[in-house]
């Protein structure tokens, strides 16, 4: 099955999944047939079952992701709780402490930075880069903010682009 787990429960309750990779307490722990994925941190991708090609580092990242068939969802979640709440969403790239944690169901997000687009739930296609980028973001989509703050204010508007320090702080 071409698996590899490291610390209590990692993999635990895999059956035909291969090509996982899983280190650290409870890291794929539920897993049964999701291929190729790669969960290092304590939890990490704990609640995934049949998530296919996804990389989550750091504790508890990707830890809600549970589609309810086996799909390629392409995932990239690296720091603290990033991407934390993902269930359903794909291709989602989220690095940073906190980064998309309470994304649910948006998809083709890019978040680079601490806690930007942590409040995003369903909106897709944003960029964020930048600490605290679209960070009260809950449904808007195709936005962009980049810098310190960008489009920080920003929760349901979407096709907006901010670029510096604090841009569009207030939208």
């Amino acid at each position: 099955s071409s698996n590899v787990s490291v610390g209590a429960q990692a993999l635990e309750n895999n059956t035909t999944a291969s090509e996982n990779t899983a280190v650290g307490y409870q890291a794929l722990k539920d897993n049964t047939t999701g291929d190729g994925n790669t969960a290092i941190g304590v939890k990490a991708m704990d609640a995934n079952t049949v998530g296919d090609r996804n990389v989550a580092v750091g504790a508890d990242a990707l830890g809600a992701m549970n589609p309810s068939s086996n799909t390629d969802m392409y995932n990239t979640a690296v720091g603290y709780q990033a991407g934390l709440n993902v269930s359903t969403g794909t291709e989602n790239t989220l690095i940073g402490g906190l980064a998309g944690a309470a994304n649910t169901t948006g998809s083709y997000n890019t978040s680079v930075g601490a806690s930007s687009l942590d409040a995003n739930t369903t909106g897709g296609r944003n960029s964020a880069l930048g600490r605290e980028a679209l960070t009260k973001n809950t449904t808007g989509s195709l936005n962009t903010g980049l810098g310190y703050e960008a489009l920080k204010e920003n929760t349901t508007a979407s096709s907006n682009t901010a670029v510096g320090y604090q841009a569009g702080v207030s939208n």
